[in-house]
């Protein structure tokens, strides 16, 4: 992941208006990915909830860009907006902690007082000033159960990331062999992991609106299928899907080891 760290990268993430001249004003959005409880044993239960639903970068582009259109529309002549779903260089979890919508927790995610750890972040950059809100205000306080839940120590203390160590970046961005010291730590998680987000007591707040994604169980996720399909044919298979950007190769290497975890298990069975 060097691009976070190239030059260009970091010069347009500290001045937004390099990206739109004249730009005034940040809008952060929110939406709720929640849908409720797994079922305890079934492959939905072995992927991170953002992944559980259909690919957020699709899904939630076209009422984006009309919002977008609407906000450009308050003013005459009309102002000039550009909107991104973690598609451009804005810092966008300390852009959405000053515009209130959340904390970040000292797993480094942001957290809301409503939503809890599971919803996507969206921003508008218009050149239409608007009045800001209050910044959120940190509300962890002494809790450190984010940190005690991480099973390989990669949050090594508040707001500290070990990102070598993290099995979402393992199992998600990482290329090459899962170091077999990490195997056990991911038990029958083959897509993400979700233990420090699901240690936060804001959860405890979250209402579920959502209806029940059967995404997962839509997708052909086995070793045999997947190991005899090929790489157009997964590109079709998992379009819609957040699950494509561990790629081919790295669900086949998760699922090994997630089959090793579960093995004579009626889940580990499935992963074959």
């Amino acid at each position: 992941m060097k691009w976070i760290a190239r030059e260009k990268s970091v010069e347009l993430r500290l001045n937004p208006e390099k990206i739109l001249p004249g730009a005034k004003t940040i809008i952060c959005l929110a939406k709720s990915y929640y849908t409720g409880e797994a079922q305890e044993g079934s492959l939905e239960s072995c992927v991170a909830r953002y992944a559980r639903v259909p690919d957020y970068h699709k899904t939630l582009k076209a009422p984006l860009e009309e919002l977008a259109h609407f906000v450009s529309s308050l003013s005459s002549p009309p102002s000039k907006s550009l909107c991104f779903l973690d598609s451009g260089p804005l810092l966008e979890r300390d852009l959405a902690q000053r515009a209130g919508l959340g904390f970040i927790g000292k797993h480094n995610s942001l957290v809301s007082k409503t939503l809890g750890n599971w919803f996507f972040l969206a921003e508008i950059l218009t050149t239409l000033q608007m009045d800001a809100d209050a910044p959120a205000v940190n509300l962890c306080g002494s809790c450190q159960k984010c940190l005690e839940a991480c099973p390989t120590g990669a949050l090594r203390a508040p707001w500290v990331l070990d990102s070598r160590k993290c099995l979402s970046y393992m199992t998600i961005e990482y290329r090459q062999d899962i170091p077999e010291e990490y195997h056990a730590a991911m038990g029958t998680k083959f897509f993400g992991c979700d233990r420090c987000l699901e240690a936060c007591p804001w959860n405890e707040v979250v209402s579920c609106e959502a209806k029940p994604s059967v995404h997962i169980s839509e997708l052909p996720l086995s070793l045999k299928k997947l190991e005899q399909m090929s790489e157009n044919k997964f590109k079709e298979y998992f379009s819609s899907s957040a699950l494509a950007r561990a790629r081919r190769a790295g669900l086949i290497r998760n699922l090994r080891i997630a089959h090793k975890n579960a093995k004579n298990t009626p889940l580990g069975k499935q992963f074959l």
